[in-house]
């Protein structure tokens, strides 16, 4: 059976001539309080330059999907009302007269952790003041141990999104293999930029690496992969290609 797959990605806004435009108080909603856009848990909020949306929990493909697209709608028509484009784009640089609000200065007010060294990771920064970074996190609900689920979550999504996924930028902010929050439902993985918006396929690829990471992890014994902690961090965190397909190859993924 599948296990419940949920998400909250992030977008940027851009005018016609594809500059970015902060999205501060066009949208809004903020972590603490989304704005709800439809009773099942569908909701939309502001996270410091980006917009964000949440999805209620799904077991099937198709419900994953329809709940993304739902909202991926909803923030075209209020973005568009504004002359607007979302843009999925996993970095970007602002110009300075779109960063002159406070909250476009907040990054990781909650820290989270390396699954493979199970402890913060250091709170992002960039010596590019002017970067912005979308990320696609995706949430899951198991009963088994959150920090070891993500290292499968590494190999499943993280490892093969290197080909998927052409921007390293935003890794000098977020992203690097294995990070992850514990939650009471079990883990929140946060390698993945929102490059998997792009399109359904790949959203269902999501979804469906999700479960096969489950479904491999309860085959393997809970054996925690602790002897692929130098491999999988290194591929992941350089983007390289040919320690990838090995790893790929390998397990047959």
């Amino acid at each position: 059976m599948n296990i419940n797959v949920g998400a909250d990605p992030e977008l940027f806004v851009c005018d016609a001539r594809g500059k970015f435009i902060s999205a501060i108080g066009m949208i809004g909603g903020t972590k603490e309080k989304p704005r709800k856009i439809r009773k099942d848990g569908c909701a939309v909020q502001e996270d410091n330059v980006a917009c964000e949306f949440n999805i209620p929990p799904a077991n099937e493909v198709d419900k994953f999907i329809e709940s993304i697209n739902f909202n991926l709608d909803y923030l075209t028509k209020v973005v568009a009302k504004k002359g607007l484009s979302l843009s999925i784009t996993a970095s970007a640089e602002f110009d300075l007269d779109q960063l002159k609000h406070p909250k476009a200065m907040e990054f990781g007010c909650e820290p989270d952790f390396n699954c493979w060294t199970m402890t913060y990771n250091p709170k992002p920064s960039s010596i590019n003041r002017q970067l912005r970074s979308s990320g696609g996190h995706v949430h899951c609900e198991i009963d088994k141990p959150p920090f070891l689920f993500a290292r499968y979550l590494d190999l499943f999504l993280g490892i093969p999104s290197i080909t998927l996924d052409e921007d390293t930028r935003r890794r000098e902010l977020y992203g690097k293999a294995g990070a992850c929050r514990p939650k009471s439902y079990g883990v929140e993985y946060r390698t993945l930029s929102n490059f998997w918006l792009k399109s359904d396929e790949l959203k269902a690829w999501v979804f469906n690496q999700v479960q096969r990471a489950h479904q491999f992890m309860i085959d393997l014994k809970f054996d925690g992969l602790d002897h692929e902690e130098k491999r999988f961090q290194h591929c992941i965190n350089t983007s390289d290609k040919g320690l990838m397909k090995n790893i790929m190859a390998e397990y047959g993924i």
